[in-house]
């Protein structure tokens, strides 16, 4: 394809992006370099906040340049804020290719509003809690920018929902609210305070997450886009899967997680990645609704994908306390096995529609040369991850005073080998989407361009899991590699080819980090606003209580029910997430239902680690972007496909039950998540959990080895669930705990293990209604061996037996219990509250693993039956 050709397909690929995600302005002239401008100034400042620079400067001139946390999210929030104002347009009859004056005042007025709170802060914090008029002023005209810029960039959704909250908060005491609901109100003052001049609102900890982290994930995938590793994915994925079945279809599946690895819009997503797989798809005999429903289904999945995970990973980290290492290995294996499971749906409709691959390159090939070639695959692969892990781990033991430097020259000397063996071939061109494809590339020829976009992803591996830095450092380092890259790739391969300019080569260079630095900050101002736009959520949450009383109204639909209250909050978080940008569609759905699973949950007797808690709700709010009526992807994969959306975002959400299924297992079944596994279990969870769900993808889809009958997709759906959670059938034989009295808890108490826990059922009048009796089920440390009575007191147990009964008395402010459990009992009423029972792991039980050998017989029995009625060959 001719460069003018690419150019004007990236630009309509950008503008494409731009009018899904509520259309940016195109500006000429003056407005135009200055908005690039600003936004390359931006990406400047957080790489400068992000790296040692300030430190260096302040030492060197003695004076303070440094930038604290809450400082970087005041300039960060102005930056998002201005850009909104200037990149895009406030009316749809606004005009496109300039700025007209009032947005460049609304700019001005804007950003004003946010460094108006960096240059009087030291007189702010003299007066914490006590407004003058300009903070009200200014925390009033804050408010109302912020909800412009929203709107501007995001569109109505996320304004309607924050303002929802807001008018909860002034007007929560009127008796137009339901009784359940109303609270006393807050004062304008007090409001404004809580919302702009402090860090429980707008400048909360979902902005500086944004500030710290987000941004740099974001850039870092910018400029790997503008590298040219998004049409090395693509293109690699179709010379691996093209000539499959269904392969198009496949090839987008992989090339959208891949893509999914450092892209944070599920909406940006379907179109970088649609615009070449959809009419491919369309071409080899899928229906637009269907072409465009796989890229909607694993856009959406790329927003689930490790390490970036649509840029929620962070905040996901921040808000359970969870490291971010930890958290990346809690949720691979579930977004693994949903794409592995997806690709397998593909396959069944490919099969269905009687489709075949794509052509390959002509080559002989004996099924011992395929096997090796798989072969080699795994060990390259095996290779790579111990060369990351154990090589450069050893780094650390051989050269320890020069570490970082080793590793600086190891990465130059792998890219100057890898670039020299890219130079070799010829650059991957962006192919034309609606040009026929009669053969596919050879996947060598392919690959080897390529693999020097792999070392600043190695680095970022490095930098997580084995130097232990920060995500934020982390992210930093990995973009100062893709910048080196970036910068300097064109002209090395004009070196080592002897062909072409250095000088073009450097131009090029320069040009690709300019583009990939304001790419980077226009992909922000929606994130930076969204993630300002939901403090005012977390704030209103934390002013009001308004968690518990969405926690009651759950409660009371679900009836006590532990399935259907889960159902009930997977149907709140959808809603909830429809029409918003992964950050805040995060935010707000963790702000709002992720305490409802974990309270109502413990009166049920869950108790789940709180990450699994978050993920589940993360999970749904996801899959908003495919849900009908709204469904924002589905618009978007529709637009290239020529489908109807509707049908599009049923169909996508259809393929997508198998991604819904898997919180409601992960929620009993934390091994899904490695939580407490060791790495050969992790192994034998893994392989199970990828049978399980494509039985489970063939039982939706209605064909397994043949068209499966109504019986048979049943007993499919029987079978992976015994495979997902065989503990379920269990526990129904053998009861998981023991009950003990609650009077036996301190005897209890004194024989668990140092550091071990006891796991207790408390009982009460509840402390909104004390007519109300509430179960509770609490698990509690009790830390080093000591007399069982001490180690209760240390939590806040204090116990009295009373006529047979465990009494409980209120536990002192501050102890364990008491945080646990505040508000939920009222100690001085009638009844007391009393530690009902305690529960005891059951010793003696079966093997839960037992149950896989019926439910792998009568699979085998469903694959004997449908082998007879085969008329396509499954695999």
């Amino acid at each position: 394809m001719s460069e003018d050709i690419k150019r004007d397909r990236e630009v309509d690929v950008d503008l494409m992006v731009a009018e899904v995600e509520s259309g940016a302005r195109n500006a000429a002239g003056f407005a135009g370099k200055f908005i690039l401008c600003l936004a390359f100034v931006w990406s400047l400042f957080q790489l400068y906040i992000a790296s040692n620079i300030p430190f260096v400067l302040s030492e060197n001139l003695g004076i303070n340049l440094v930038v604290n946390n809450q400082e970087a999210r005041q300039i960060h929030l102005a930056f998002a804020l201005a850009l909104a104002m200037l990149a895009y347009p406030l009316f749809k009859t606004s005009p496109r290719h300039k700025v007209p004056v009032y947005d460049w005042a609304l700019a001005v007025i804007a950003a004003a509003s946010c460094l108006y709170l960096l240059y009087f802060k030291n007189s702010i914090s003299d007066r914490a809690g006590l407004p003058t008029t300009a903070d009200l002023v200014f925390s009033a005209i804050g408010m109302i920018s912020l909800a412009i810029a929203v709107y501007r960039a995001l569109g109505l959704p996320l304004v309607i929902v924050s303002s929802v909250f807001v008018f909860y908060v002034f007007f929560g005491h009127l008796s137009i609210m339901p009784d359940a609901i109303q609270w006393k109100g807050a004062s304008f003052g007090k409001a404004a305070w809580h919302y702009w001049m402090q860090t429980e609102g707008v400048f909360g900890v979902a902005l500086g997450v944004s500030a710290s982290m987000i941004f740099l994930f974001v850039l870092f995938g910018s400029l790997l886009e503008k590298a040219g590793a998004g049409n090395y994915f693509i293109k690699l994925a179709f010379a691996l899967l093209g000539h499959l079945r269904g392969g198009p279809a496949k090839a987008a599946v992989v090339a959208s997680a891949l893509s999914g690895l450092y892209s944070g819009s599920s909406i940006a997503n379907v179109v970088t990645t649609g615009t070449f797989t959809i009419p491919l798809m369309k071409r080899t005999g899928f229906k637009p609704e269907k072409a465009g429903a796989i890229e909607v289904a694993s856009s959406t999945n790329g927003q689930l994908m490790p390490p970036v995970m649509g840029a929620a990973a962070f905040l996901i980290s921040e808000f359970t306390g969870v490291a971010y290492p930890e958290l990346v290995k809690h949720a691979f294996l579930p977004a693994v096995i949903s794409y592995i499971a997806l690709v397998y749906i593909v396959h069944l409709e490919a099969l269905k529609l009687g489709l075949v691959g794509l052509q390959k390159p002509t080559t002989t090939m004996t099924v011992a040369r395929k096997l090796s070639g798989v072969l080699l695959g795994f060990i390259l692969m095996g290779i790579l991850t111990g060369a990351v892990y154990y090589g450069l781990s050893w780094i650390k033991v051989v050269f320890p005073g020069m570490t970082f430097a080793t590793a600086v020259g190891l990465f130059a000397v792998a890219y100057v080998v890898l670039l020299s063996v890219a130079a070799k071939y010829p650059d991957l061109e962006v192919d034309d989407p609606e040009a026929p494809m009669e053969v596919l590339p050879r996947a060598w020829d392919v690959a080897v361009t390529g693999f020097h976009f792999l070392l600043p992803i190695v680095i970022l591996i490095w930098c997580i899991l084995v130097e232990r830095l920060s995500p934020s450092l982390s992210a930093y380092w990995a973009t100062v590699s893709m910048i080196t890259i970036v910068l300097t790739q064109h002209p090395l391969k004009a070196l080592f080819r002897k062909t072409g300019s250095l000088n073009s080569g450097f131009s090029a260079g320069w040009q690709d980090f300019a583009d990939g630095m304001i790419a980077g900050a226009r992909n922000m101002i929606g994130i930076g606003v969204a993630t300002g736009a939901a403090g005012v959520i977390v704030g209103t949450v934390s002013l009001t209580g308004l968690h518990q009383v969405v926690g009651e109204f759950v409660e009371f639909l679900s009836g006590g029910n532990l399935m259907v209250m889960l159902f009930l909050v997977a149907v709140m978080s959808l809603i909830l997430g429809m029409g918003l940008p992964t950050t805040a569609n995060y935010i707000v759905v963790s702000s709002l239902m992720a305490p409802v699973i974990v309270s109502v949950g413990a009166q049920s007797g869950l108790i789940v680690p709180l990450v699994a808690v978050h993920l589940f709700v993360f999970y749904f709010g996801i899959l908003a972007d495919d849900t009908p009526p709204v469904g924002l992807a589905a618009f978007a994969a529709a637009a290239i496909s020529k489908g109807d959306p509707i049908k599009t975002g049923i169909q996508g959400f259809t393929y997508d039950i198998r991604t819904a299924l898997l919180p409601f297992l992960f929620i009993f079944n934390t091994e899904l998540l490695l939580i407490d596994v060791g790495p050969l279990k992790a192994v034998f969870v893994f392989i199970v959990a990828v049978v399980a769900m494509m039985l489970f993808a063939a039982a939706t889809q209605g064909y397994f080895f043949a068209r499966s009958r109504l019986w048979e997709s049943l007993l499919l759906v029987v079978i992976s669930l015994t495979l997902f959670r065989p503990g379920f059938w269990l526990d129904y034989i053998e009861p998981p705990f023991v009950d003990r009295p609650g009077t036996d808890i301190v005897e209890l108490a004194e024989d668990v293990p140092p550091d071990g826990t006891l796991r207790i059922v408390m009982r009460g009048p509840d402390y909104n209604n004390s007519n109300k009796i509430s179960y509770l089920t609490v698990v509690l440390p009790l830390g080093e061996k000591a007399d069982g009575a001490a180690r209760l007191d240390k939590v806040g147990i204090i116990v009295s037996d009373q006529d047979g009964k465990a009494v409980l008395d209120e536990p002192f402010p501050g102890k364990w219990l008491d945080l646990k459990v505040q508000g939920q009992f009222d100690y001085y009423a009638d009844v007391p509250v009393t530690i009902e029972k305690v529960e005891l792991a059951a010793t003696g039980r079966l093997p839960k693993e037992i149950f896989y050998i019926p439910a792998l017989l009568l699979l085998g029995g469903i694959i004997v039956l449908q082998r007879r009625r085969t008329d396509v060959p499954a695999f």
